[in-house]
């Protein structure tokens, strides 16, 4: 059952727009999704964000891909379908692109090997007893993020909430938190985050 659910929010060849129709709905498509990604983004402590995806922000990362390496073929569009389809949730998930924020070569040189796991110590603490649901690294894309020393400054992440812990996110507090060694930080979701991301977790 899980899995139909799930595949009836992927999207489909005939949900990308070709290119001349994508410029006449661009402008307002893109205004769309800043909106919605201003409520899924959330900066835990100085230097990692998470972007919380759903089938708006990565119809609009394919459509934009298409338009910048303009991909004609379906199976150009196909290709990229199969590799972000995997990052719309289904019911009971969310899932996130993790970002360690860092502009300077100094700070990418000091960082990225402190934080090789950090993909799995992402954790949300729902409800008042803050039952914690870890994160799990997207299968896809863990094999070519991640190495022993050094990690990546993008990570693909899912969160997995049993049917309890989707009415403990509902009822909140909810907090995000980052509990690796070498950076511990988290912060409590506001309201209009918590309501815009059980648009992910609700069939």
């Amino acid at each position: 059952m899980h899995s139909t659910e799930h595949t009836d929010r992927h999207l489909r060849l005939d949900d990308i727009e070709d290119a001349r129709q994508y410029e006449r709905s661009r402008q307002e498509f893109r205004a769309h999704v800043m909106a919605l990604k201003q409520r899924r983004r959330i900066a835990v402590g100085p230097i990692v964000t998470l972007v919380f995806e759903n089938r708006d922000t990565i119809r609009f990362q394919i459509q934009e891909m298409a338009r910048v390496e303009k991909m004609t073929t379906d199976a150009q569009i196909q290709g990229e379908l199969d590799v972000y389809n995997p990052l719309i949730p289904g019911p009971g998930e969310l899932s996130a692109t993790l970002f360690i924020e860092l502009t300077s070569e100094i700070g990418l040189r000091e960082w990225l090997p402190k934080l090789v796991g950090i993909e799995r110590s992402v954790v949300l603490r729902v409800g008042p007893d803050g039952d914690e649901v870890r994160s799990v690294p997207e299968e896809g894309h863990a094999e070519q993020l991640t190495r022993e020393e050094v990690t990546a400054s993008v990570h693909y992440v899912r969160f997995r909430l049993d049917p309890a812990q989707v009415g403990a996110f509902a009822a909140g507090p909810v907090v995000l938190a980052v509990d690796h060694p070498a950076y511990e930080e988290q912060t409590e979701l506001s309201e209009e985050t918590r309501a815009e991301l059980l648009t992910d977790l609700r069939p």
